[in-house]
């Protein structure tokens, strides 16, 4: 495996060991929800492995995981409306460069819908979304930094060595669990690095 296709491989993996994580968390706020819906962009290669993560958890407890699939804006109302006949009682979206760029549109979708979700990012949060869990992109963009110094210092791309993200960060927006009729556990709120009320 080429060193940018394992870079690649590694990065997915990251984001795939996350899901599991993200899938706990949204639970904590919804736990009677048995059907989880999964937004995602069928374009998007790493979504295979966060689909097979999220499948084991859902079955370990107990829940049905359901797939909707949006590669365009247009797209979102009909998964929405997927999610709504099937009784969907959360969502999980994918970390995806479409939906971060649509946040507004998404986070509208589903406080309509009144549907719960998490997200991969804080700005989905302070846009309204429910709740977010995911890398500090603060941390990211400074590992990402010193590569780049050492790059330009002479160092080889390929000797350098794969930095993964060691920092997460939960962001809770309690005006919107309020909205949603959610109470959040206190013991959620003490491990947000965040509470948006």
């Amino acid at each position: 495996m080429g060193n940018i296709r394992r870079r690649e491989f590694i990065t997915a993996l990251g984001a795939a060991a996350l899901a599991p994580k993200r899938l706990q968390l949204l639970l904590e706020l919804v736990p009677t929800a048995s059907v989880i819906g999964v937004l995602e962009n069928p374009s998007n290669p790493r979504i295979d492995l966060e689909v097979v993560g999220l499948e084991a958890a859902t079955q370990s407890v107990g829940k049905r995981l359901l797939i909707v699939k949006a590669s365009s804006e247009q797209d979102f109302d009909g998964a929405f409306a997927i999610l709504v006949q099937a009784g969907a009682g959360a969502l999980l979206v994918a970390g995806e460069p479409l939906f971060i760029l649509r946040r507004e549109q998404l986070v509208a979708l589903a406080a309509r819908h009144r549907i719960p979700a998490i997200y991969d990012y804080r700005d989905f949060t302070t846009s309204g979304g429910l709740l977010s869990y995911g890398i500090d992109l603060t941390e990211m963009y400074s590992l990402v930094a010193g590569q780049v110094a050492r790059i330009l210092k002479g160092a080889k791309p390929a000797d350098l060595p794969i930095l993964q993200p060691t920092k997460f960060e939960l962001v809770i927006n309690v005006k919107t669990a309020k909205a949603l009729g959610l109470d959040v556990p206190v013991h959620l709120q003490q491990l947000a690095d965040e509470v948006i009320e």
